[in-house]
């Protein structure tokens, strides 16, 4: 099999790294603002907070939190970017030093639950100057979509020059573990959803967000630096390759696909009335759909692992024996969701690819085709 690394290819690529960058800032984790209203409860008590504990892991932040709690935390610091009324603000995140305010040329700021705010010469936070900040930082979710880049670039270029260096032997190493994944993605998902003349054109940026997804679900799941970032767990960047898909369905849809859509033939007028808007209606639902599967899945997933986690510390602080008790069952279960975990990680890169795919069949589908389909 020839395998080469098309312009189409990493245009694609390039064009989903480096857009997911800005919605990762534009909103806010789905996540955060449900944390911060229960960690303080947690914190006024004294307790282990559990709720705490799972955001700061599912969520993202300025900083790449390694081990240790309060100041025998031990993270990496990561660039601050700020563009605000008074300009840019660079710095980094290590200013924010046990939530003391940073003193700028410009500003003075304050981290409040993963939120940088301006506060003034009393330190009272301005809530009308900091909504008017445009936070582009180097957080660590976009840390982990470049590691993840960096990754996926360096192991397709590899492959693809070993492919061109040595053009009629058989692949070894990673080749061979890619070889059979390529091909079933072009042979059972992009032939059979898109048609067996029309596939190729697709292929870019098919094989591109099934590698994006199932490379960043299985980083997700491991917890060391630098992996870790929950950025399939993230809603700007499942919005974003949905988003990626409902462009391009949009923009490759033929007469026959916009005219089942606004008036399916062989339905009668009245009919019509309630079947259009609906028909329109699931235009736009796909995508939404194909967001929410990706980020429910791997949230969820992240979630009851971490859960089942703070069982042993909550039982703790009931007792040391319901502690080491629950700990036996805890640690085995969290080795079963996370063969889970991995099994899912791949099952969603495939179902998301195999969707995307047959929206772009449906989308160029000829007339006699859909007749063949409904016989």
């Amino acid at each position: 099999m020839k395998i080469s690394i098309k312009p189409l290819f990493l245009l694609v690529f390039a064009a989903i790294f480096f857009a997911s960058i800005v919605p990762v800032h534009v909103f806010a984790n789905s996540t955060e603002e449900t944390g911060a209203a229960k960690t303080e409860e947690g914190h006024k008590a004294g307790k282990f907070n559990a709720g705490e504990l799972i955001m700061e892991h599912i969520g993202d932040s300025h900083d790449w939190h390694l081990w240790g709690k309060g100041e025998h935390a031990v993270s990496i610091p990561l660039p601050v970017i700020l563009f605000t009324p008074k300009g840019f603000d660079v710095f980094m995140s290590s200013a924010f030093h046990h939530g003391e305010a940073v003193v700028s040329r410009k500003n003075n700021y304050k981290l409040e639950e993963n939120h940088i705010k301006i506060v003034n010469e009393e330190g009272v936070i301005d809530e009308a100057a900091s909504k008017k900040i445009v936070d582009i930082s180097i957080t660590k979710n976009v840390v982990g979509l470049f590691f993840s880049a960096f990754l996926m670039l360096y192991i397709f270029l590899s492959v693809a020059s070993t492919y061109k260096r040595n053009p009629d032997q058989a692949p070894k190493g990673i080749q061979s573990a890619l070889e059979p994944i390529i091909i079933f993605i072009r042979d059972d998902i992009a032939k059979s959803a898109i048609g067996p003349t029309k596939y190729e054109k697709f292929m870019p940026f098919l094989l591109t967000v099934f590698f994006f997804i199932w490379f960043n679900n299985m980083l997700g799941i491991i917890p060391i630096f630098p992996a870790g970032a929950n950025l399939t767990g993230n809603i700007a960047i499942t919005g974003f390759l949905a988003l990626v898909t409902f462009i391009i369905t949009t923009l490759n849809a033929n007469k026959n696909y916009w005219h089942h859509i606004f008036a399916m033939p062989g339905v009668p007028k009245a009919v019509l009335l309630i079947l259009t808007p609906i028909e329109i209606m699931g235009v736009f639902l796909r995508p939404f759909v194909l967001m929410i599967r990706l980020f429910a899945n791997m949230l969820a997933g992240h979630i009851i692992q971490l859960s089942f986690f703070c069982l042993i510390f909550i039982f703790a602080e009931m007792s040391t024996g319901a502690g080491y008790g629950i700990g036996i069952f805890s640690v085995l279960f969290n080795v079963f969701m996370g063969l889970l975990e991995i099994l899912v990680a791949l099952i969603q890169a495939y179902v998301f690819t195999l969707l995307s795919a047959s929206y772009f069949g449906a989308a160029i589908e000829d007339p006699h085709q859909h007749k063949e389909s409904i016989i």
